[in-house]
């Protein structure tokens, strides 16, 4: 009997049935469904209760800063320094730095992989056309033109689809707070480094000023020693000394330029690009209110704890992926289309063809590598739920460590302005003594090695409130749940970054 039925009349009631039972299959996911770790309840940043303000001191980076508990971070912590030139700096960075754009680049990869593996719960369709002339012998030549679809379908029956999925989902998450703690580290290392500039700049011109102190000492005593009023030996200690503050200089200057070298790197700049922008430990504002989170909130703050989560998160879902690959894989094959001898006849009467296909396989014997796969996934969870639990102690020791530099660095430039006048008023005292010939001039220069140095420290001391301040920022985690200048929930989005077509793609010329 001929079939006459035409492509079109062909029932789908055959595909649509087997569809509904797979669907109905696929309901279970196997492996752990992850939860979220939840704060440490006996966790705490310091054994004793915290003090609520530090001290204060005379000069710039003195001010006393009052602790406010529960008290949230900005998004742009550093405008709280009141410095044009740091917040130009830092929103240069944000532009132009290297790492930032990796960072950035490597989310918008980790949401493809993810969009590629969703593909994977749908079935694939492909078409196909094909036209043969052929002979044959004795002399007969014939004609076969075809047309078909074709549809493929893996159903994912134990949910081993969807926990890949699953961990390429997390894998995202990842990259998105991986790209928080470049955004979080950038910030805080331009901070830092413009502090260090400050101080090594407040450092060399007290070192300067020491100089001049010490060359118009030892001009007067040459001129002393030249009428017969001191001995030779005072001149050359004097000379001793001023040696000793001119090599200091230079190690200062270094230092200085590899700053700025550094700054440089951090805006996206090379050395030769430096434009001069100085900043100085007088022009910046102590912010008077720190915020401490509560220990609760901090690890939901953190990106490097967001990121330890979602590597957790990964290797549990990783786990479901083995174990759905040690059970039986299904597979549905479906076909439709038509076939004639013209082109002309393709779509008659009576030349559909259509097939349908199913198909189970299973590993029998494989050795134990499925096995072995599996424990090695549950293996990964377990050192993905160490290392979160280390990152999780780290985060605290750093906020703690913060805190205490705060309350001990305050205290310290407190003693080092006092050091530095007591300093000062004894050298004044010295010189008037050794006019007077109550005492040698040993004294003296006892007395000038003294002050130099309480004054260069007077300056660290200064330059590391400053720095206390930002550490304490990037420890609570920077704030970048309240940037405005990127909506976190889209950063890192494909349809947020503009990007030039595949043939244009061009290496970055350095």
């Amino acid at each position: 009997m001929t079939d006459r039925r035409s492509i079109l009349d062909i029932s789908p009631r055959p595909v649509a049935t087997a569809f509904v039972c797979v669907l109905l299959l696929s309901a279970c996911t196997v492996g752990p469904d992850f939860v979220a770790p939840t704060a440490p309840a006996e966790a705490g940043f310091t054994p004793e209760k915290l003090a609520p303000v530090t001290s204060a001191a005379d000069g710039a980076g003195g001010a006393a800063q009052r602790f406010v508990q529960d008290a949230d971070v900005p998004g742009q912590w550093w405008t709280l320094f009141h410095s044009e030139p740091l917040n130009a700096l830092i929103s240069e960075s944000l532009v132009a730095n290297p790492d930032l754009a990796a960072a950035q680049a490597a989310l918008r990869q980790a949401n493809e992989n993810v969009y590629a593996d969703q593909a994977g719960l749908f079935p694939s369709l492909g078409g196909s056309a094909s036209a043969t002339r052929q002979k044959s012998p004795p002399s007969s030549t014939f004609n076969v033109v075809s047309a078909s679809l074709s549809v493929s379908y893996s159903p994912d029956v134990f949910g081993g689809v969807r926990r890949q999925v699953e961990s390429s989902e997390a894998q995202a998450e990842y990259e998105r707070f991986q790209l928080e703690a470049t955004y979080l580290t950038l910030t805080s290392n331009v901070a830092n480094t413009a502090i260090s500039v400050a101080s090594l700049r407040a450092q060399i011109a007290a070192t300067q000023d020491i100089i001049k102190i010490d060359s118009d000492q030892l001009d007067l005593l040459q001129h002393q020693f030249d009428l017969g009023a001191v001995s030779k030996s005072d001149v050359l200690a004097q000379q001793a000394a001023l040696a000793q503050a001119q090599a200091a200089l230079p190690p200062l200057q270094k230092q200085l330029a590899q700053a700025r070298n550094q700054l440089m790197a951090l805006v996206g700049r090379f050395p030769n690009q430096d434009k001069g922008e100085t900043f100085d430990l007088a022009t910046l504002t102590l912010p008077d209110q720190l915020p401490v989170s509560l220990p609760s909130k901090l690890i939901e703050q953190r990106p490097d704890v967001r990121s330890a989560e979602s590597q957790l998160h990964e290797a549990s879902a990783n786990v479901g992926v083995a174990i759905a690959n040690q059970l039986p894989q299904f597979n549905i094959t479906g076909q439709i289309g038509t076939t004639a001898g013209a082109f002309d006849s393709l779509f008659s009467p009576g030349t559909g063809i259509w097939s349908i296909a199913g198909s189970v396989a299973q590993s029998i014997f494989d050795g134990g590598a499925l096995e072995h796969r599996k424990r090695a996934a549950v293996a990964a969870f377990e050192q993905s739920s160490a290392l979160y639990r280390s990152t999780v102690i780290s985060a605290f020791q750093d906020v703690a460590n913060a805190l205490r530099a705060l309350q001990a660095d305050a205290d310290a430039l407190k003693a080092n302005v006092l050091a530095e006048k007591s300093a000062r008023d004894s050298l004044d005292l010295a010189r008037r003594q050794y006019q007077l010939g109550a005492v040698a001039y040993l004294t003296v220069l006892n007395a000038e090695q003294v002050y130099q140095n309480a004054i260069l420290n007077r300056v660290r001391a200064q330059a590391a409130r400053y720095s206390d301040s930002v550490a304490l920022f990037q420890a609570l985690g920077g704030g970048w749940w309240n940037r405005s200048d990127v909506n976190p929930d889209t950063e890192g989005s494909p349809d947020r970054f503009s990007l030039p077509p595949v043939q244009e793609i061009r290496l970055p010329r350095l």
